[in-house]
């Protein structure tokens, strides 16, 4: 099934124009629930609440504020907010071109796939193949909700991804975060770890070998649940233990002792809810595949 574009845009440096349509490249599977009122399974309704009044309010009677101060706020009303919003316009603009590998991963927060608009397939094409021959990305200004977007766009197999970006001062600074600096590593533990990292390397990166297994268990648990059965929860894996011998821990790892401790963990953990193997990936795909139907039946 063909992707459905959710907006265009215009890529633009210099006197080139490039028509571009836009996809979403990611979504979350991470399953949701709804909050039930217990003795009879209904939905709750949120309600708006002001504390003062001690009443329910309604949406009518809101307006926003801008905390300066504790408990002291300006009001800002819909007219306000509208008019101070960017202009409206279709344009991706492009300021510069950056060599991709100096961009941080920090920075990025989503991607949207970028394809051509009707007509303008020859000059994506040739702006796709002149980023990816000269390794560069491109920083550009975008206009979405009325808000100014940073947005960086790299090539991405065949084509070009478009990431939002934060700005600088949106990046927390590193340096807030205790890193250890008083503990000095020897160079036996240091030599020890690094060939635990080549050990335990790859040559390439292969996402599809990694699974939410929590949620093909959660899964399969709904569609037993779904199918009348009743399910009792398993007790949980004990914790690993805590490492005292740096150096020995290291040295079990590279034995591969480590490693089979891991894997036994992770066989515990894949158990289901009654202490029973977990059934295969294809069960919570169904298990998900048929609650997705009633859900869109309702």
């Amino acid at each position: 099934m063909p992707a459905r574009s959710i907006g265009s845009g215009t890529i633009s440096f210099g006197l080139v124009s490039i028509p571009v349509r836009m996809y979403v490249a990611t979504h979350s599977e991470q399953i949701s629930f709804n909050l039930l009122h217990a003795p009879d399974h209904t939905r709750i309704r949120q309600q708006l609440w002001c504390p003062k009044d001690e009443r329910v309010v309604e949406r009518s009677e809101i307006v926003k504020g801008y905390q300066f101060e504790k408990d002291r706020y300006v009001v800002f009303t819909d007219e306000e907010l509208k008019a101070l919003e960017a202009q409206a316009n279709r344009s991706i603009d492009i300021h510069e071109f950056v060599p991709l590998e100096k961009v941080d991963p920090v920075y990025y927060e989503d991607a949207h796939y970028l394809g051509p608009d009707k007509g303008a397939e020859k000059a994506y094409r040739l702006l796709a193949d002149a980023m990816r021959g000269t390794g560069k990305a491109a920083l550009a200004k975008f206009v979405r909700g009325g808000k100014e977007h940073l947005v960086l766009i790299r090539p991405y197999e065949d084509g070009l991804v478009m990431h939002s970006m934060y700005f600088a001062d949106e990046v927390r600074s590193f340096a807030e975060v205790p890193q250890g600096e008083e503990q000095k590593a020897r160079a036996s533990e240091v030599e020890l770890a690094r060939k635990l990292v080549d050990q335990l390397s790859s040559d390439e990166f292969r996402p599809d070998q990694y699974r939410d297994e929590y949620r093909e268990r959660l899964l399969a648990v709904v569609q037993r649940k779904v199918a009348g059965e009743e399910v009792t929860a398993a007790e949980p894996p004990p914790a690993r233990a805590q490492v005292i011998d740096l150096m020995e821990a290291l040295k079990q790892s590279l034995a591969g002792k480590g490693a089979r401790a891991g894997a036994a963990a992770t066989g515990a953990g894949r158990e289901g809810a009654t202490g029973k193997r977990r059934p295969a990936a294809a069960a919570p795909r169904r298990a998900a595949a048929q609650t997705r139907r009633r859900a869109h039946k309702k």
